[in-house]
């Protein structure tokens, strides 16, 4: 019996019930194509719905399956996509003026590859200029409408929040990912950089951009990022490694395991996170593992200052020909960034990767004596408005490429607002399986991966 609404399921449950014939893939995209029909409105996660083309999907996957063709979990399950991810015949303006009516004659890899595993595409999700800085969307957050849903991903994370799609991707440069899924409530992976091509994905910056899934669960993360991992002659920055077996590493044990808490991460002034976190840790302990603080390198401002000369040098490499042409279309925001970036001479630019080089040699050598590093996932929980919000919680992992990940551990009800708290686990390279097998002991003893936001829609 189901027991909940089909777009409430995990990826998990919907494959089971796909694979046995117990709701097709007709019935699951239109209860998602209802859900946007009903909360879009209020949420604002999409830019594009093609609820015309998922039908069809849907009609074509529900074919394959009476034909006896099972492509695996991803079959029927719908997802949207962050609109600077190539979708062919379907527009992709990432967020700008600048680039208002492009419309990709092929598809990015990644969605190649969902696709080829029987994934339906409803739509591209909003996200800033470029998912880059400024022209926030008028997404918002699900669980609290006058909240920011985080940025860049913003629409990405809303959408699964708000249960508009069963799993969404996006991208990360400093923290787009494991931002906005903690300020979502959302269960989010930032794979080890080269992990998944970037082939038809909009750069922001080349050498720190990061694909991404939302999901509900460590179990569907898994899912899906096993899919999508692999290399690909087309990015020449992707790992030559096969495909890992995620899902079943999620039942390995993660008893002994030892726990790194870097103290600098712990000075926040909010008190929910930090209780919340202590909470999370003594559930980790009753499994079975062990903690101890840690320090980070010490120079960590320097590290931050390096990231974003980094991101501004490449931004700007990245746009020279279109800035040139059209600078006064970019917002102000993007535009300022940019000519910051045009700014950077070679030898800051040399200096902030000679910086990023030797911090990623040092926080390596944590992993001598800690399995993983936890740290919450963000300084406070969702900022009123509009703003995207702090990733600086987040930018030494994808300054450095190591793999992280999001669970959601609790709520902030301090001011009256239920707003999600998340906690941040780091491994070392290509260790995402361990990171997902934490994860997922974790959610088998709690449950606020399993709830829900009420949207009041007026």
């Amino acid at each position: 019996m189901i027991t909940k609404p089909l777009n409430e399921l995990t990826i998990a449950e919907a494959a089971t019930l796909i694979k046995n014939k117990l709701i097709s893939p007709v019935e699951l995209t239109k209860s998602y194509l209802n859900r946007i029909e009903k909360v879009e409105p209020a949420v604002q996660a999409f830019v594009t719905v093609t609820a015309e083309q998922a039908l069809q999907a849907a009609r074509e996957s529900e074919q394959k399956l009476m034909n006896g063709e099972y492509l695996g979990p991803l079959h029927g399950i719908p997802y949207g996509a962050k609109d600077i991810i190539h979708t062919a015949g379907i527009r992709t303006s990432a967020g700008s003026s600048t680039f208002p009516d492009f419309v990709p004659g092929t598809n990015a890899t990644v969605i190649n590859k969902l696709q080829a595993a029987g994934a339906i595409l409803l739509g591209k999700t909003t996200t800033t200029e470029y998912a880059f800085q400024g022209g926030e969307p008028p997404t918002r957050n699900p669980w609290n409408l006058e909240h920011t849903p985080g940025g860049s991903s913003s629409g990405s994370a809303a959408a699964v929040a708000a249960g508009m799609a069963s799993f969404t991707l996006g991208t990360q440069t400093f923290g787009s990912l494991l931002r906005p899924a903690a300020y979502n409530g959302l269960t989010c992976m930032k794979p080890t950089y080269g992990r998944v091509s970037r082939n038809g994905v909009i750069t922001a910056s080349w050498s720190l951009d990061h694909i991404g899934a939302f999901t509900r669960s460590a179990q569907d993360n898994a899912i899906v990022l096993e899919t999508m991992v692999g290399q690909d002659e087309l990015d020449p920055f992707t790992l030559p490694h096969g495909k890992p077996d995620l899902t079943n590493a999620l039942e390995h044990p993660i008893s002994e395991m030892m726990v790194g808490l870097p103290s600098s991460f712990f000075q926040t002034d909010e008190p929910a996170i930090l209780l919340a976190v202590e909470s999370a840790i003594a559930v980790l302990e009753r499994l079975g593992m062990q903690w101890k603080k840690v320090d980070l390198p010490s120079y960590m401002e320097e590290t931050i200052a390096a990231h974003r000369t980094v991101m501004r040098a490449e931004a700007a490499a990245f746009h020279q020909e279109r800035f040139a042409e059209a600078s006064d279309r970019y917002g102000h925001t993007m535009r300022e960034q940019l000519e910051l970036g045009y700014q950077t001479s070679a030898v800051d630019y040399l200096q902030a990767q000679r910086i990023r080089t030797i911090f990623r040699s040092e926080m390596m050598m944590l992993f001598d004596e800690v399995d993983v590093l936890l740290t919450p996932s963000t300084p406070y929980v969702a900022p009123y408005g509009y703003k995207t919000g702090s990733p600086i919680f987040n930018g030494p992992f994808t300054n450095t490429g190591l793999p992280s990940i999001t669970v959601p551990i609790g709520f902030d009800t301090t001011s009256g607002k239920q707003l999600p708290i998340g906690m941040q686990l780091a491994g070392p390279l290509m260790r995402e399986d361990r990171l997902l097998s934490i994860a997922h002991h974790y959610q088998q003893a709690t449950n606020w991966h399993q709830l829900t936001p009420i949207i009041h829609i007026h």
